[in-house]
């Protein structure tokens, strides 16, 4: 016979979306779905460092800060990013994060993972067009977005006009469908 913590252990280790437990940024559960989606084995995941699965030490760093107010207030976070697998290539994700502790909302939190895309469309993305991508995914506007970068509106145009000619996109909403896989 099946206990209830058997099921909810099976229920946790095949949901459909990637499920993982974290302190302080250090994965210490994870579920298949998620490995899976990364690229990696469970067990090569387990007590490493989220840093692994961003480009760089700064993106690392920023991806931090964006969502903390949200979760001291609410416990509850929200957003599309981009994540990075083991062969270098990136995927994006629709990510919510929910704080056991809002007091210190990164000391342990539950958090998933659901994927938009197996992988994004060439060309590559820079790390400055990856932050307005993401940013203009959520729903900000290119003043929200530069508040957010502690950059110039201006700056923001540029690069969200990059990214338009770079992707043959005619305005935002396509751009943000290109990345997601909708239709529009």
């Amino acid at each position: 016979m099946t206990g209830p913590d058997d099921l909810q252990r099976l229920a946790f280790e095949h949901a459909p979306v990637g499920l993982v437990l974290t302190e302080n940024r250090v994965i210490r559960a994870l579920n298949k779905t998620f490995a899976r989606m990364i690229g990696y084995r469970k067990r090569e995941l387990l007590g490493q460092s989220f840093r692994m699965l961003y480009d760089s030490r700064d993106d690392f760093e920023k991806m931090r800060d964006i969502g903390l107010r949200a979760l001291t207030e609410r416990r509850d976070y929200c957003d599309e990013r981009l994540m990075l697998r083991r062969d270098g290539s990136r995927i994006w994700c629709r990510f919510r994060a929910h704080t056991l502790t809002p007091d210190a909302p990164l000391n342990r939190m539950i958090l998933s993972y659901a994927l938009l895309s197996d992988t994004l469309p060439a060309p590559a993305l820079t790390r400055r067009e990856r932050q307005v991508v993401s940013l203009l995914a959520r729903g900000m506007t290119s003043k929200e977005a530069a508040r957010e970068l502690a950059l110039s509106p201006r700056t923001v145009e540029d690069v969200r006009a990059r990214l338009l000619r770079k992707f043959g996109t005619r305005n935002t909403a396509e751009l943000v469908a290109r990345f997601t896989g909708l239709e529009i």
